[in-house]
């Protein structure tokens, strides 16, 4: 599967720059890093939270997870991941799992943790599992801004076995 064309536009259209790098395929964020030989903390993951307000688009560091508890008081919303039906119907141009972090492009609100910014590459799903897109700590908040993502810390280091 190729970039989704929605998002190669976009990223055309704001002059954005990145390179894209292939890798085998992966069947998570962390799997994508360790076959990508990237740092886990510089890649990105998208995660698609709901509540009867619509949909969010938390964005953070593969090593972190989601605190949904601070994310809603801090939002004054009672999120909820978003389910799996729910993200294909969304998504329909992405396979499962490998949602680029363009909530505009989506047509959804954006959060970004800021614990990104202490990255200095930035690297994000491309749509599929084989190919990841790699930006400058810069060009990324540039398009984070561009997407009026919001800017906060609200992840946690994940449990580690």
């Amino acid at each position: 599967m190729a970039i989704p064309s929605r998002v190669h536009e976009y990223m055309m259209e704001h002059g954005l720059r990145y390179d894209v790098l292939s890798h085998p395929h992966s069947h998570s964020s962390m799997d994508t890093a360790h076959l990508a030989r990237i740092p886990a903390s510089s890649l990105a993951k998208s995660v698609v939270l709901e509540d009867d307000h619509g949909y969010l688009m938390a964005v953070l560091p593969s090593t972190q997870h989601v605190q949904l508890g601070i994310l809603s008081r801090a939002m004054h919303r009672e999120l909820r991941l978003a389910s799996e039906s729910e993200l294909s119907e969304l998504f329909g141009d992405c396979e499962a799992g490998a949602v680029p972090p363009l909530g505009a492009v989506y047509g959804m609100r954006m959060i970004v943790d800021e614990s990104l910014a202490d990255e200095d590459e930035i690297y994000f799903e491309a749509g599929d599992h084989e190919k990841i897109i790699q930006m400058s700590r810069s060009d990324f908040m540039t398009m984070m801004e561009m997407e009026n993502a919001e800017r906060m810390q609200f992840s946690g280091r994940q449990w580690r076995h």
